[in-house]
């Protein structure tokens, strides 16, 4: 069973290329109803798979994990993690096992792959150029043909992990503040003049954050549901959405 969360497609498709693969169910965590107990068959694997927000897990992923339950049958199951990342991933397998301990569960192996980035909430921050995007994900389906073999043997550790020279300040201090200030919708507009109502943002929103659809303008609803994933930034067609300032000028990247 693979539980994964994904805003602009990058982890939707490292989930589907690892359930081809093992021939175990994807559960996308923003689609599912609600995380009442899962059945697990005897000996089957657990998937964790998500992207990096402010070097950790997402909170819907966390915040997921807290309600989840499973009845088991007989056996034992191999639990990994598998992350996208735009470059490092900090401690998020740290936070990942913390979460997991509530339901006895721990990583016995854990990968991440580098993909194009999508966060463009900070000044310094913009998605890559054409030629970064196309190198990043070849690069990471040449990984990622390497790893899948050792998952289906249920090898431990795997790796590597992109991790930084200061992992404990980038994911306990930046992404403190990450979660305290930076998971906001306050600064999301929606330029008029661009602006078709077509409803993408409102459909493809994971929290579903946003008031609109077909014939109507979005408006965000300030319930402190958004986790800044930015999907409705990327997918609007005619670039109409914008972060504060600090989206003017920016790339849109959702995965192809």
């Amino acid at each position: 069973m693979i539980f994964y969360f994904s805003a602009t497609g990058n982890s939707r498709w490292l989930a589907r290329e690892l359930g081809q693969a093992t021939g175990e169910d994807l559960i996308s965590i923003s689609e599912s109803s609600s995380p009442d107990c899962y059945t697990l068959k005897k000996d089957e694997r657990i998937g964790f798979i998500f992207p990096i927000h402010g070097w950790r897990p997402p909170k819907i992923m966390l915040d997921f994990i807290a309600k989840l339950s499973f009845q088991c049958d007989n056996g034992q199951h191999y639990c990994y993690a598998a992350m996208t990342a735009g470059d490092d991933i900090g401690r998020s397998v740290d936070y990942l096992n913390k979460a997991l301990g509530r339901i006895e569960l721990h990583t016995h192996a854990a990968f991440s792959l580098k993909m194009p980035n999508t966060y463009v909430g900070l000044p310094f921050m913009d998605t890559d150029k054409p030629h970064i995007v196309q190198a990043k994900k070849q690069n990471s389906e040449e990984l990622l043909r390497k790893y899948i073999p050792r998952i289906l043997n249920r090898e431990h550790g795997i790796v590597p992990i992109h991790n930084s020279h200061w992992p404990r300040i980038n994911s306990d201090i930046l992404g403190s503040l990450f979660v305290k200030r930076l998971l906001t919708d306050k600064p999301f507009y929606v330029d008029e003049s661009r602006c078709v109502k077509c409803g993408i943002c409102t459909d493809v929103c994971p929290t579903d954050n946003i008031k609109g659809g077909l014939g109507f303008q979005p408006t965000w609803l300030h319930a402190d549901k958004c986790i800044t994933c930015f999907a409705c930034y990327h997918y609007c067609p005619h670039h109409a959405i914008e972060y504060g300032n600090k989206t003017q000028h920016k790339g849109q990247y959702r995965y192809k």
